[in-house]
């Protein structure tokens, strides 16, 4: 099932404008999948666990992150403080617990990530939430994805 099986093609065009837009400003596509992994693991959504860790394995990631990446916060060592930052702040935009990114949270990210990439980055959250919601919604399953 292509992405305008599930969307109208408008929307799922100006999904993935944002998505492409967020990836390419943040300028790190490595960086990019954790993110994007990592809010799908929390939003369960398979097919876009499917799909980005198959981009992932492609760029050449470690199995050793993409193995711990749910336990990112334990696994000492094999996640860099950027990461580490990254993650942070894609579970505080993801989860939104008690409705706001905490002011630690935030700051750590924002020593990590000038303005424009931070921007890029928070955009990148918010299109995967986008597109896990659409997928887990309309109940897609792993597979049949293009990377």
């Amino acid at each position: 099932m292509s992405r305008t099986d599930v969307l109208d093609p408008a929307v799922a065009r100006a999904l993935s404008a944002l998505s492409a837009a967020a990836k390419k400003g943040l300028g790190d596509p490595a960086l990019a999948e954790l993110v994007v992994i990592r809010a799908s693991q929390l939003n369960h959504c398979a097919f876009c666990l499917d799909m980005h860790l198959t981009i992932a394995r492609e760029l050449g990631m470690s199995a050793q992150q993409l193995d711990l990446l749910a336990a990112w916060e334990e696994a000492e060592g094999v996640f860099d403080e950027r990461e580490r930052a990254a993650l942070a702040l894609t579970e505080a935009v993801t989860v939104l617990t008690d409705g706001r990114v905490p002011d630690e949270v935030y700051e750590r990210a924002a020593n990590h990530f000038d303005d424009r990439e931070l921007a890029h980055l928070i955009g990148l959250v918010v299109a995967i939430n986008n597109w896990n919601r659409v997928m887990v919604g309309r109940r897609i399953p792993p597979g049949g994805h293009e990377s």
